[in-house]
């Protein structure tokens, strides 16, 4: 679904990325991980849109993004679901407004508005929270309207930066098991993360970045599988070969 090729962003002499490249398969859920600083934030942004690289190509759904016309951004953004550390919830709305301003920049006829709300509001267990304002509710509930507002226009990649960040451990569990859900629906989703805790736990495919580079990637979990070992040719004259199951991780 997502392919990035050797791609590479620069802030002025600052190298934000370098040489990065991946795939993201549909209907996955991988983490991008790494200390502050190490370009995890830009990944995502690049796959917005909000930036373009230097060199390299980013391809969503057999279509470079890099090469997207101005115009065409706004339509594209439309198959993206984003989720942000620091909510961007509008204080003077209540939770059903924030989730319609998602709606409000698509071409989603009004009159279907209601039910795609209710319907999102229902899952992320807002339905009883729907009139009330950002300052009425707990940090969870703020962030679950963050990904009801994310969901309502019904993408097909979710992009989560940091989500768990401003969480204690027991609101991040249940966002974490959140997002489960959505990926078991379907959903590609794809996380910054460097909450070691959530990795452990739900463990997911993981992709690694520092200082802007590659540091380690794993392959989709139905496509790797355990390398066979190359024997020693003395050893197989004396001892006859074992057969070795191979399994999937």
């Amino acid at each position: 679904m997502i392919k990035f090729k050797n791609v590479s962003k620069s802030f002025g002499n600052i190298k934000a990325l370098e040489g990065i490249s991946f795939e993201v398969e549909k209907g996955e859920f991988v983490y991008i991980t790494g200390p502050s600083g190490a370009g995890k934030t830009t990944i995502l942004k690049l796959i917005l849109r909000e930036l373009q690289p230097n060199s390299g190509e980013i391809v969503l759904d057999g279509v470079d993004i890099t090469k997207l016309a101005d115009e065409q951004v706004p339509f594209y953004r439309q198959k993206i679901g984003v989720i942000f550390q620091d909510f961007k919830i509008l204080t003077e709305r209540t939770v059903r407004e924030n989730v319609e301003v998602a709606l409000a920049v698509t071409n989603v006829p009004q009159e279907e508005w209601a039910g795609r709300v209710n319907q999102v509001l229902k899952l992320v267990g807002l339905s009883e929270r729907a009139t009330l304002f950002p300052n009425q509710l707990s940090g969870g509930e703020i962030q679950r309207t963050a990904i009801a507002r994310a969901l309502v226009v019904n993408p097909k990649l979710i992009l989560a930066d940091e989500p768990t960040g401003n969480l204690d451990w027991e609101t991040a569990d249940a966002l974490m098991d959140l997002l489960e859900k959505i990926n078991k629906e379907g959903k590609t989703v794809i996380m910054a993360t460097h909450n070691e805790m959530v990795v452990e736990k739900y463990k997911k495919r993981v992709i690694k970045v520092k200082e802007g580079k590659m540091a380690s990637k794993e392959k989709a979990p139905h496509m790797e599988k355990e390398p066979k070992k190359e024997e020693n040719k003395e050893e197989n004259e004396e001892k006859p070969k074992l057969k070795v199951k191979v399994e999937e991780v």
